[in-house]
């Protein structure tokens, strides 16, 4: 059976989208996940299709109606799988999300936001996680959902053929490189506009070029990503 994403959105156009391209494309093809966009404006009161309205109390934008999503959540979403509404009030997404989303359920169903966000009644009818991708804002919740489903297909087994492809990238699936961003990476031509590759790379000498690649990793992630230093220490304390 396919992993499947439901989507509520009001641009159901835009998917499967980038989503259909490359190695997320191929497991697509090959029934290891599916994706179903529903229009949030199919589950519309009246004639003019509409689905949002101004907020109690006053204040700027528009807000998506509850009784309007709450008819698309009961008639498209899989109340077996997780219901995430992607916001940037929500908990920040990671690897760690994305692992047990996939390893716990047969799929998930996602409420791509617009205009200043859903009715909070919704969120409390219907229990909804709330996930955001980062401390920014974006003009949809549909770009939020691409980075969402992306990481997540990726774990989905089968879609990468070597089970190496996810060890050793940032936040990759070994213990070792859990909280480390990736090490440089090189390949040809070794000499490039006089700039060379690190011999290390090229000695054959795969201990030690496991060792250059961890000490890299961790100098990077020292350097470029503090808070995440300071989990991998924290690893390193206990273990030892």
């Amino acid at each position: 059976m396919p992993w499947i994403i439901n989507v509520l959105t009001m641009f159901p156009n835009l998917f499967p989208g980038p989503l259909n391209e490359s190695v997320m494309g191929r497991s697509l093809k090959q029934n290891l996940w599916n994706l179903k966009a529903h229009n949030i404006r199919d589950f519309a009161l009246d004639k003019h299709k509409t689905v949002d309205d101004t907020p109690f109390g006053g204040g700027n934008g528009m807000i998506l109606r509850p009784d309007v999503l709450s008819n698309a959540i009961k008639e498209t979403f899989d109340f077996n799988n997780p219901i995430i509404y992607l916001s940037p009030r929500g908990k920040l997404f990671n690897q760690d999300i994305a692992r047990s989303l996939v390893s716990d359920n047969k799929g998930i169903n996602l409420i791509c936001g617009r205009f200043e966000g859903i009715d909070e009644r919704v969120i409390e009818k219907f229990n909804i996680q709330e996930i955001s991708i980062g401390d920014y804002i974006v003009s949809s919740g549909d770009l939020a959902a691409y980075v969402v489903i992306d990481t997540c297909i990726r774990n989905i087994p089968g879609v990468f053929k070597s089970k190496d492809a996810l060890q050793e990238e940032s936040f990759g699936d070994s213990e070792e490189y859990k909280y480390l961003l990736e090490y440089p990476q090189y390949t040809r031509p070794a000499v490039f506009e006089g700039l060379n590759v690190p011999e290390i790379l090229l000695s054959g000498n795969h201990k030690k070029i496991d060792l250059w690649r961890l000490e890299k990793a961790q100098e990077k992630t020292r350097v470029v990503r503090q808070e995440i230093w300071a989990k991998y220490t924290q690893i390193l304390k206990k273990k030892n």
